[in-house]
């Protein structure tokens, strides 16, 4: 396979490396992701995530591993095993979907290399597609609020929400964002004002608590978020506290805009109580452990609810922006995402 860089992912003499996305903002260092077994251990520890690149990174390896001279049943299992690391993030499952009908042609190896690459493109492009339809959304001078990380630290691509942001910030329509640090990983805190800062987008870090007090006060023009999941009613599965920010959003009459590729579309899940919430290890709420080593604030024994994600009710949503330009709530009442 050619050489491939993405703000995340990187193929260098037929290897998959990926940005440690654990180690940021401190750190950037890049891991090997040779193995299906090595690439699982980086989803589950969050050193690869944001649903988009979670399918890219899958594909990429299984490719890889085609090349390499994996026999097909091997790579048939290998996809299982992908697809099963990540239950939430629809789009590892439609991405190994368009894989394992490569790997059923004749010429499965140049099918699997193929497809992988034009997975890439395609994201790309999804991703600039998502950020001109929902530039439009934006009012000069706009505060906005964001969830979690949708950069390109998520996609091949500028991102979803935060791709938004930045062409936004671009047209000069940004004043300030406001960016939820978001539990249980803090990935708010550590990539998304990463990428902020080096995009030069004015932004403010603020605990997830925090939001209410500024939708108040009137310091918040719009939030927007990416998604996991997006069933076919419009309900969204996303980073665990956007349903809250929907909740606050509708109270105090602020535009709440749901920004994803039309990969997160799962039309065969039919609303958000069909869509599977991970559940997390408790010790990511209970400390933190990096290289600075570890601390642990709550009691060694306490017993905690850890989900990755919560499912926000169509009904809350002033807008989907896809690839393919932005959704109303009449179109989505109307069945649109079950038509397409």
């Amino acid at each position: 396979m050619q050489s491939l860089q993405t703000t995340s992912l990187r193929v260098i003499e037929n290897q998959l490396f990926i940005l440690d996305q654990q180690a940021l903002p401190q750190e950037k260092c890049w891991l090997p992701a040779t193995t299906v077994e090595e690439l699982v251990g980086h989803i589950h520890a969050l050193r690869v995530r944001g649903a988009p690149l979670i399918g890219l990174s899958a594909s990429l390896l299984l490719a890889l591993l085609a090349e390499q001279g994996t026999h097909r049943a091997q790579l048939a299992q290998a996809l299982e095993t992908l697809r099963a690391a990540r239950p939430t993030a629809v789009n590892l499952m439609n991405n190994l979907d368009r894989m394992k009908l490569a790997l059923a042609q004749d010429n499965f190896v140049a099918a699997l290399t193929a497809e992988a690459l034009r997975l890439i493109d395609e994201d790309r492009q999804l991703c600039d597609g998502i950020a001109r339809a929902g530039v439009a959304l934006v009012s000069p001078g706009s505060r906005l609020l964001t969830h979690c990380n949708t950069g390109g630290l998520a996609t091949a691509g500028v991102g979803t929400a935060l791709g938004v942001i930045a062409k936004a910030h671009q047209q000069g329509k940004v004043a300030n964002v406001w960016v939820d640090e978001t539990r249980p990983l803090l990935q708010g805190g550590r990539l998304t004002a990463w990428e902020l800062g080096e995009l030069g987008v004015p932004y403010q870090l603020i605990t997830d608590s925090m939001a209410a007090s500024l939708m108040a006060k009137g310091q918040v023009d719009a939030v927007w978020v990416g998604a996991d999941r997006i069933a076919a009613n419009g309900d969204v599965a996303n980073k665990i506290g956007t349903y809250s920010l929907a909740v606050l959003a509708k109270f105090h009459g602020v535009p709440f805009y749901v920004a994803a590729p039309q990969t997160t579309l799962d039309r065969d899940c039919p609303n958000g109580d069909a869509i599977p919430i991970e559940q997390r290890a408790a010790a990511e709420i209970t400390g933190v452990a990096g290289r600075f080593g570890a601390v642990q604030w709550a009691p060694e024994n306490a017993q905690v609810y850890n989900p990755a994600f919560d499912v926000t009710p169509a009904a809350l949503i002033s807008g989907w922006v896809l690839d393919s330009g932005v959704v109303t709530p009449e179109e989505v009442a109307n069945g649109v995402f079950v038509q397409q």
